[in-house]
């Protein structure tokens, strides 16, 4: 049966705006069903069995309940590799791409690093990759999540130690042995729910999202105090943060006796980043 690509965007415009509706609908022409991108753009129609129709429908009513398209597809981009994301992790966003670039402008080739609350596994296994002496050890809470990023790092034969733990419980016995952690912990608060989309509301989940409007910066000092026993001297925190609390975090670093702590600005002008020395 032939299909309309105008067919496919109307249904998708009755939830999205006319451009994310039209982002939606080459995604699931060109890379779920096949078509070429020349022909989508010339709105030709594509073929499709009796199966696939069945499944275009289904993935229609999917988007139209707002479910993120990486879930529907089973996998997101990030920094040039396919990872594996369903509704237990969070989907890798470009920000978190920008935090591990930076990195590895600074970490040591042969660096200890931990990557705490590793979600996917994007970030751990990212720098694994691009450092391949260094020891990279990866902690969640979750152990869904756990079970995605491990076999995410089979898949792209990185080399992560994957450990399930909680950080803001007792995490005792830890050596100083580590030149960098990194963090892209929950931040959004209880407050900022009202402005968010649905795709990201209603399907991603809340444990790696929320932080209580009463003490937004839970995660970033429990971290920072376990940085100060698990850091070597020069060694160096690396957060992404909720912009709304940039100069706090740092206020809460310094008072900490991190030195030379940096805020800095993402692609969109946003504070984003902290890096911080012990």
């Amino acid at each position: 049966m032939n299909i309309s690509t105008t067919y496919i965007r109307r249904q998708l415009q009755e939830c999205y705006a006319q451009q994310e509706a039209g982002n939606l609908s080459k995604i699931v022409c060109c890379e779920i069903f096949g078509q070429r991108v020349v022909d989508y753009y010339l709105g030709k129609d594509i073929t499709l069995s009796a199966k696939e129709e069945q499944e275009l429908e289904s993935i229609l009513a999917r988007l139209r309940n707002f479910e993120p398209i990486q879930y529907i597809q089973g996998e997101a981009r990030f920094l040039g590799r396919t990872f594996h994301v369903a509704p237990g992790v969070l989907i890798p966003r470009q920000e978190t791409e920008e935090l591990v670039e930076l990195m590895l402008e600074e970490v040591p080739s042969a660096a200890h690093i931990l990557d705490i609350g590793t979600g996917s596994g994007c970030i751990a296994i990212s720098l694994s990759k691009e450092l391949p002496e260094a020891q990279v050890t990866a902690w969640d809470v979750s152990e869904y999540a756990l079970a995605i990023a491990t076999a995410n790092g089979k898949a792209l034969q990185a080399s992560v130690r994957f450990e399930q733990r909680d950080v803001l419980a007792d995490v005792s016995g830890m050596s100083a042995c580590y030149e960098a952690i990194v963090s892209n912990p929950p931040y959004v608060t209880e407050a900022e729910k009202a402005d968010m989309e649905r795709n990201v509301l209603d399907w991603e989940p809340s444990l790696a999202l929320f932080v209580p409007d009463s003490d937004p910066l839970r995660f970033y000092r429990r971290i920072a105090t376990l940085g100060l026993d698990m850091l070597v001297s020069g060694g160096k925190l690396y957060f992404e943060i909720n912009r709304a609390f940039g100069e706090e975090t740092v206020a809460l670093l310094r008072s900490l006796g991190y030195r030379t702590v940096r805020l800095q600005k993402d692609i969109s002008h946003n504070d984003r980043f902290i890096i911080a020395e012990k």
